[in-house]
C-alpha cells in the first residue's frame, strides 16, 4: 500500500514537473541555464499560482517525510533518506548530514521539515517567505557582483 502511494507521489512528481517546465520555458525569454531551475520550477507550489512560499515548502517536506518513514518510527535512517532523495529531483543531491543536525544518525521531522528551502532562500528578494515568478526571472538574469546580503530565515 505504502509503496502504490510512493509510486502515486512519483508519477504525480514527473507529471507536475514536466507541464512545469514546458510552461516555465514558455514564460520566461531568457536561457533556463539556472541550476536550480533545471528540472523546472519547483513542484511543492501546492496552490499552482506561481508563487512558491515557505507555508507550501514545509507542507511539501512534511509529505515527503511522511512517505519516507516506512517504519514510522518519526525518523529517516540514511536509507529512508535516500527515498527522499529519488522522490524529487531537487533533492536528488541532498546531503544527509545538512538534515541530521544533532548528527545523531538519523533525521526527525523536525530536522527535516524546518530545513529553508535553498530556492527560497535564493530567490527571496524581499524577504516576504514567497518567490514570486518577478524574483525569478531578476534572479536568474542579473549577474551578482559582490556579497549578496540575504533576507532573514522566515522559517523559524
Amino acid at each position: 500500500m505504502q509503496g502504490r502511494l510512493i509510486c502515486r507521489i512519483g508519477i504525480t512528481v514527473g507529471l507536475l514537473l514536466t507541464g512545469a517546465s514546458f510552461a516555465l520555458a514558455q514564460s520566461t525569454p531568457q536561457p533556463a541555464q539556472d541550476a536550480m531551475l533545471a528540472n523546472g520550477p519547483p513542484s511543492w507550489d501546492a496552490n499552482h499560482d506561481g508563487v512558491y512560499t515557505c507555508d507550501e515548502w514545509k507542507k511539501f517536506m512534511d509529505r515527503l517525510f511522511t512517505s519516507a518513514d516506512r517504519n514510522h518510527d518519526g525518523s529517516l535512517s540514511p536509507s529512508e533518506f535516500a527515498t527522499v532523495q529519488k522522490s524529487d529531483p531537487t533533492l536528488a543531491e541532498a546531503d544527509f548530514g545538512y538534515f541530521d543536525e544533532n548528527q545523531d544518525g538519523k533525521i526527525t521531522r523536525k530536522e527535516f521539515v524546518d530545513k529553508p528551502s535553498a530556492f527560497i532562500l535564493r530567490f527571496d528578494r524581499n524577504g516576504d517567505c514567497r518567490v514570486t515568478g518577478d524574483e525569478i526571472r531578476a534572479g536568474t538574469t542579473k549577474k551578482q557582483e559582490g556579497p549578496v546580503e540575504r533576507p532573514r530565515d522566515r522559517f523559524h
